[in-house]
């Protein structure tokens, strides 16, 4: 229940109050006039004086009805490609294309109609209809759904032919995705605007905001370093600059990312190609891992520490070469970075 019918349902029972008080002096009144009238033969009994309306009226002034409840919409917002998009009436119907753009309706309390193959996220999200690849979604399976909001991804759908499907569907379209801590904040934002969800959306940036501020202290004096590392088939490392998801994670919490200011290269957007040298040069005494391939397949972690070049590293000796969540730190950055702060914080901090 919204604030404004709260604060309406104690005006509805006091004008309820004040129709029945009015009727009760009227009906006073009445009946005293009624029996002047009967009483006029008798002389022993004076007769009643009816009460001025006038009286009535000042004592008793007449109800007045609850102001009308104002609506959240017709409400402009700019997305996160900076269009300007007016949403007429609060959606009912939405399909959130990536699996970053539904966990931030989810996150503002919202849900969702439909959404893409590779969203497994929150367990809620994944009974929506499944509308193909995010990266390739049906037009025809999305319409079907009768949607009167999509939700495409401002990083997966801003190339002009995605970015041309989406806008050409017919119905209002929006883009939010996230590269960083503060794409995360925008998009949340920008959900609480959609999804007459204001008050939510600013309590989860305001617990991001904690969650980064804690972390600092925890590390401020730990003197880290740290490098995260993922393979491609050819064995080939990249590590991510200072502009990618977890490069933003590791600037934000303050710690020493060698490969930050390298620049980026390789398959891997916001990665960099990381020379065996380069690694070997920088000693980091943190190696966090990020392995592609599914299991059976065995993890990164285990494998940098038998390569004969890195086995005098600070982070092999350490025993800090450390496997970290594929989809938290690589493939659906968005409001979990809540959950990923907290884990890279933990595993940082420990000795």
């Amino acid at each position: 229940m919204t604030e404004r019918a709260n604060r309406s349902a104690p005006m509805e029972r006091m004008t309820t109050f004040m129709r029945h008080r009015y009727l009760l002096i009227a009906a006073a009144a009445a009946g005293a006039v009624l029996l002047g009238a009967c009483s006029s033969d008798d002389e022993a009994t004076p007769a009643a004086t009816a009460v001025p309306a006038a009286t009535i009226s000042a004592e008793t002034p007449a109800p007045t009805e609850a102001p009308p409840v104002e609506s959240a919409y017709p409400v402009e917002v700019t997305d996160l490609l900076g269009r300007t998009v007016t949403i007429e009436a609060k959606p009912q119907a939405v399909v959130a294309i990536s699996p970053t753009s539904v966990e931030l309706v989810y996150a503002v309390g919202g849900t969702i109609v439909g959404r893409s193959s590779s969203v497994n996220y929150p367990a809620e999200a994944t009974s929506a209809a499944d509308i193909g690849s995010a990266f390739q979604p049906s037009v025809e399976a999305i319409l079907a759904l009768s949607p009167d909001l999509v939700i495409a991804d401002s990083y997966l759908h801003a190339n002009p032919n995605a970015r041309g499907l989406m806008e050409g569907l017919g119905v209002p379209v929006i883009f939010a995705g996230a590269d960083t801590i503060s794409d995360v904040n925008a998009g949340l934002r920008l959900m609480g605007q959609v999804l007459d969800a204001g008050d939510e959306a600013e309590a989860r940036v305001a617990e991001i905001e904690q969650a980064v501020v804690e972390a600092q202290a925890l590390l401020a004096t730990k003197n880290i370093s740290v490098v995260a590392l993922i393979a491609d088939r050819d064995n080939t490392l990249y590590a991510p600059v200072r502009a990618s998801w977890l490069g933003d994670l590791f600037a934000a919490l303050g710690v020493n990312n060698i490969a930050a200011d390298l620049p980026p290269s390789g398959p891997f957007a916001g990665y960099t190609t990381l020379a065996p040298e380069v690694l070997i040069g920088a000693n980091p005494n943190f190696i966090l891992t990020l392995t592609p391939s599914p299991e059976p397949a065995p993890r990164l972690n285990t494998l940098i520490p038998q390569i004969p070049p890195f086995r005098g590293l600070a982070a092999v000796t350490g025993n800090k070469v450390i496997e970290i969540d594929l989809l938290l730190f690589l493939r659906a950055p968005g409001p979990r970075v809540l959950e990923g702060i907290g884990v890279l914080a933990e595993t940082l901090a420990a000795e």
